[in-house]
């Protein structure tokens, strides 16, 4: 690994919740690269994805079967129309790190699979969970202040009750969430008040990242088995750990079928990445979530956003 941070290139892969309607649309026009990849996308996937993305309805876009999938075409058009014109040079990629879903991302542009590939992937991930959402029920409340991992553990144990409520996502020390059975993410609203912090429930189909998305992982696991994995060519983190995934396509497979129903640790994968690999750090479309979290985590690294095209 170079120290020179000019040659270090670290991506920061958007998740779901951060697409809306219009993404991805200004890439499009500016980029043929970028019109190719989303081409591939509406013909691989059978729908036509570009138009969701940029014209919506925003209720159809928002299901977890098509955000999945517009999310990771949209961040591979970006990142293939920054390269079209010279402002990225994937030969220096040091390492990769996505939100959820965007793990997927991650490990597509670190050469573990094909685009292609992903697209097949991230669309079964997303009709899977889609899917075990609808069956199962649940909800999810994003908890803000000062939210130690006890604190939150704290939090679940009081509004649990007999229902199921985990942690779902660390996302910076001052924004977790949390995830389960709807009474339980109702009562977590209400415990959450009480501790001194902001609870926000979120318009999401299902309790992901809980064991109420078993069914779903299971699918997903003989999904993975059916598509060839290379070891990536730079470290790319994994949600589940906390750190690099092992170089083992077995073992990466493994830990993408836990992080459906584990918790996702991005405030470590953050730290683990700013501790060890100086550098430049993009978050391509769509978005600027990622952005807005390294500000929470680690106000001196900077993090350059391509929600849009800018000359």
């Amino acid at each position: 690994m170079t120290t020179d941070e000019s040659h270090n290139l670290v991506l920061l892969c958007p998740g779901q919740g951060a697409q809306h309607v219009g993404m991805g649309k200004s890439w499009h026009t500016a980029s043929a690269a970028a019109r190719d990849a989303y081409a591939i996308a509406n013909d691989r996937m059978g729908l036509p994805l570009s138009t969701l993305c940029f014209e919506g309805p925003e209720e159809q876009l928002n299901k977890t079967d098509v955000a999945q999938a517009a999310i990771y075409a949209t961040s591979v058009a970006c990142c293939r129309a920054l390269v079209e014109a010279g402002r990225l040079d994937l030969a220096g990629l040091t390492a990769a790190a996505g939100l959820s879903l965007g793990e997927y991302t991650a490990l597509h542009l670190a050469g573990v699979f094909s685009y292609e590939d992903g697209l097949k992937l991230v669309q079964q991930r997303g009709r899977f969970m889609q899917e075990a959402a609808e069956q199962a029920g649940g909800s999810m409340v994003a908890v803000t202040g000062d939210v130690s991992e006890a604190k939150v553990n704290e939090l679940c144990a009081a509004a649990r009750g007999d229902g199921l409520l985990e942690p779902a996502n660390f996302n910076s020390p001052m924004q977790v969430v949390v995830t389960g059975t709807a009474e339980a993410c109702e009562r977590a609203v209400a415990e959450a008040e009480r501790m001194g912090l902001r609870p926000t429930p979120l318009a999401v189909a299902g309790a992901f990242h809980s064991p109420l998305m078993q069914p779903a992982a299971d699918r997903m696991a003989e999904a993975l088995d059916a598509v060839d994995f290379a070891e990536p060519a730079v470290p790319v983190l994994s949600n589940v750990t906390g750190e690099p995934h092992e170089s083992d396509p077995a073992a990466i497979k493994q830990r993408l079928v836990e992080q459906i129903v584990q918790p996702v640790r991005w405030e470590q994968n953050v730290r683990w990445l700013v501790a060890n690999v100086p550098g430049r750090y993009i978050e391509p479309a769509p978005g600027k979530v990622l952005t807005g979290l390294m500000r929470r985590i680690d106000k001196k690294t900077k993090v350059e956003n391509f929600a849009e095209f800018a000359t």
